[in-house]
């Protein structure tokens, strides 16, 4: 796929963003780095990121295992998603309305560039 097809919406966070490639569906979502909103440990914005992620990781891999593959190490996750259906689009939408939603609540650290 060339960069030039690819939709892109950003939620960035300083040096922390979520990249969700979209065509009518969210096939690919990138979320890297801290948010700066305290320091390592006891960054609230990180870890509300955080958990989003791995809930809505639980959720969709529990529903169907092979709906989606992800990594995480190091500051990184990456999720494709490979099966769309009602649930899974729905999990995934939830995961972005969360992500605006603390975006209003932390707008020094999180902005939403679509």
């Amino acid at each position: 796929m060339k960069l030039s097809e690819i939709k892109k919406a950003w939620i960035e966070e300083n040096k922390e963003w979520i990249e969700a490639n979209k065509d009518d569906k969210i096939n690919h979502i990138k979320i890297s780095g801290h948010s700066g909103y305290d320091e390592i440990g006891k960054d609230i914005v990180c870890a509300s990121i955080s958990s989003i992620c791995v809930t809505t990781v639980n959720a969709i891999v529990r529903y169907n295992e092979k709906a989606l593959i992800y990594t995480d190490s190091d500051g990184l996750l990456e999720m494709g998603i490979m099966l769309h259906d009602k649930v899974i689009d729905m999990l995934v939408e939830n995961m972005i309305y969360l992500f605006e939603d603390l975006s209003k609540q932390y707008s020094k650290n999180v902005k939403i560039i679509k």
